[in-house]
């Protein structure tokens, strides 16, 4: 296959045990025009690491299991780089995509702001575009042509408030979010979850979503001596700032618990965040402690492939992975043909066992179905930190889909 890819000491393994789709399992496929795959990434700007580590997700895919699925079918990544949460970005980006460069699907999209812009787009073009970590709730109802392999924050946050309240026994919270549509959203699911099991919450406060200064933030929870303090960022450099803070301030030797979403220990900030992540408690849908078979095999791929960079694969890079997972699926399943129909059906029918676990397409919503943990941030051997997973929710829909359906 080719696929016009560079990735140092490739290894091509045969990893994970994806259940075809039915109808085409065994089917061959004849060499053809090459299959163009447009991603809309963050590749410069403070978030460009984000950014970076899902197109070396999306690449891995291709470089292994990919190659087993498409067989002779070729493909080509055309990667467009966002600057970030730039809706009229975004908009031109997927436009010339489309237009200029002839792509067949499109898939990436770290905002929200910037997948919502582009729903119009999708309309009139009727291109599938596979979320790899935009988290709206409301996204995918936007345009028929979304599907998601990313998560909601309704998804991971709802049954984290439940757990924290219910199993852990927390009864006033603190909530500190981001002051954007995720953080909307996280703010209202952590809430549902957390009052419907007998919490309360002390106070809500948005921080900006541009260079914050969280001290102030964390100084004004710990006023109010909380039982925990709830806290959602967009991840990436902002961790270990935010972790930072927590540890001067002295939330967790004042006995306040602080949880949130997995941004906030992301895999590939623990290293740089510390000891002052030990205790910390998170909900979300991958860790790389996962002591799963497939996620083993997505480590040591990943570790051959990427040997130059230490980064570590996060959550977004298992999007990013499943999402060009998906996307070859439908590929494979319309023998590469431009049938943007009957890929949106296949998509539908999608499920595979993922280094996250077993993950499928709801084929009413086209959003993930996957396991959500809960997780504690624990030394391992070797004095490495890790996401260790304490609790598994399994098969959780997006529960505001559930209570908002079309």
């Amino acid at each position: 296959m080719t696929t016009g890819l560079q990735i140092t000491r490739r290894k091509t393994l045969g990893l994970f045990a994806a259940a075809p789709l039915a109808g085409w399992a065994g089917k061959g496929f004849a060499a053809g025009a090459t299959v163009k795959i447009g991603l809309v990434l963050t590749m410069s700007g403070p978030f460009a690491s984000s950014g970076q580590i899902m197109a070396n997700a999306a690449k891995l895919y291709l470089e292994t299991e990919g190659k087993a699925l498409l067989g002779d079918v070729p493909v080509e990544l055309v990667i467009r780089d966002d600057g970030g949460a730039n809706p009229d970005v975004a908009k031109r980006l997927v436009q010339e995509l489309v237009t200029r460069d002839g792509v067949q699907y499109l898939g990436g999209f770290q905002w929200t702001p910037n997948a919502n812009a582009i729903a119009p787009l999708l309309n009139r073009a009727k291109v599938p575009c596979v979320l790899f970590n935009a988290s709206g709730a409301n996204t995918t109802q936007l345009s028929p042509w979304y599907a998601r392999t990313a998560f909601t924050h309704w998804q991971v946050n709802q049954p984290l408030g439940e757990w924290a309240s219910g199993s852990r026994g927390l009864r006033r919270a603190y909530l500190l979010t981001t002051d954007f549509a995720p953080g909307h959203d996280a703010e209202e699911a952590f809430t549902k979850g957390f009052t419907n099991r007998g919490g309360e919450i002390v106070a809500s406060v948005k921080m900006p979503i541009q260079s914050p200064n969280f001290v102030p933030f964390l100084l004004a929870a710990k006023e109010k001596m909380p039982d925990v303090v709830f806290a959602f960022h967009p991840g990436g450099v902002q961790a270990s700032a935010f972790m930072r803070a927590y540890q001067e301030i002295g939330l967790r030797s004042a006995g306040i618990q602080l949880i949130g979403p997995g941004d906030l220990t992301s895999d590939e900030e623990l290293p740089n965040i510390g000891p002052a992540a030990l205790g910390v408690i998170t909900a979300g849908q991958y860790s790389m402690a996962g002591d799963r078979p497939n996620n083993k095999l997505f480590i040591e791929a990943w570790k051959n492939a990427y040997t130059f960079s230490p980064v570590r694969p996060n959550y977004m890079a298992a999007g990013a992975y499943d999402g060009m997972h998906l996307i070859c699926s439908a590929i494979a399943a319309t023998g590469g043909k431009a049938d943007a129909p009957a890929a949106i059906e296949a998509m539908k029918a999608f499920r595979a066992e993922s280094p996250r676990g077993p993950i499928s397409i709801d084929p009413e919503t086209r959003d993930i179905i996957q396991n959500i943990y809960i997780r504690e941030v624990r030394q391992q051997s070797g004095n490495e930190l890790a996401n260790v997973e304490i609790e598994t929710i399994p098969n959780v829909r997006d529960p505001w889909k559930i209570a908002h359906p079309l």
